[in-house]
């Protein structure tokens, strides 16, 4: 019987691989990845030979099955198109599937843009609560930044760059004086992290580009007390 292993890799860094992931992914029979085409430049930077096939939210029941098969007789790897699989990604449907299965399921942990951008992001940490990516309709974010009023947790979610001001001015309605950390591009050549409150956020960024993970701090705090002089 073989294992079903959950192999983070890099969110934008390629160095930023683990030897057990490398020598894992040479190793197993097939690789699950949710962008092959991603995961070949980690591969061939790194010189790992490996089998890709793809597993995305597309995939239908028979590439599900196909892997179970392999999975009679070999060890398969699960990887996202970045960070941790089965996080925001349809690698958990894959998991569950294959705990159902009966068969064993490990993960390898490494990069996470959550905890990346948590940790950089000059926040509270102690507790946080992790959004996933934030609604598209602007009904649904204000109701979800609504819910958030009386919650002191730190709040991490990811948003794409054409959105970011939509979800900027929701949060300068619902939440104007929550402080903010804007991570951009992390781990990349373009990585920045802005600090401060939406309506600042929404005069420094313009015209937004990159793919962002938004920190939100708790209730209780206010921007301009919390970042002090420094601000941004």
């Amino acid at each position: 019987m073989g294992t079903l292993y959950l192999v983070a890799t890099p969110i934008g860094n390629l160095e930023d691989v683990t030897l057990r992931a490398l020598r894992v992914l040479g190793e197993v029979e097939v690789v699950a990845a949710e962008d092959t085409r991603t995961t070949r430049k980690l591969l061939t930077k790194h010189g790992v030979r490996a089998r890709l096939v793809s597993f995305h939210q597309f995939s239908g029941e028979g590439r599900t099955r196909e892997l179970l098969n392999i999975l009679q007789g070999h060890d398969v790897a699960l990887v996202s198109e970045a960070g941790m699989p089965g996080i925001s990604d349809p690698g958990y449907r894959l998991v569950r599937t294959v705990l159902q299965g009966g068969y064993p399921v490990t993960a390898i942990p490494g990069p996470s843009a959550v905890l990346t951008a948590l940790a950089v992001s000059g926040l509270p940490t102690h507790q946080f609560v992790y959004l996933g990516f934030l609604p598209r309709r602007p009904g649904e974010r204000r109701r979800l930044f609504g819910a958030m009023a009386e919650d002191g947790r730190t709040a991490v979610a990811f948003e794409s760059p054409h959105r970011l001001r939509k979800t900027l001015e929701d949060l300068k309605l619902v939440l104007p004086e929550r402080p903010l950390a804007l991570c951009r591009e992390l781990t990349k050549i373009h990585e920045e992290i802005y600090r401060g409150d939406a309506a600042s956020a929404l005069a420094y960024f313009a015209q937004p580009r990159g793919e962002f993970v938004v920190v939100i701090g708790g209730a209780g705090l206010r921007a301009p007390d919390y970042w002090g002089a420094q601000g941004a």
